[in-house]
């Protein structure tokens, strides 16, 4: 349940689905969601490169 839904989360489909109207407290939301999708790849990425690096020794 917790993989399917993170799955969902960070799918790049679903990052531009069409919002409720536009004000400033969805912006912020939004842009805050939008940070923390970039953290998450960003966390995952090292996280491949340090398997990667421990592989080849």
């Amino acid at each position: 349940m917790f993989l399917k839904r993170l799955l969902y989360y960070l799918n790049p489909l679903t990052l531009f689905r069409k919002g409720e109207k536009f004000n400033a407290k969805n912006a912020n939301i939004k842009l805050m969601h939008g940070i923390n999708r970039i953290s998450i790849f960003m966390f995952l990425a090292c996280m491949i490169i340090l398997v990667i690096r421990l592989i080849r020794g």
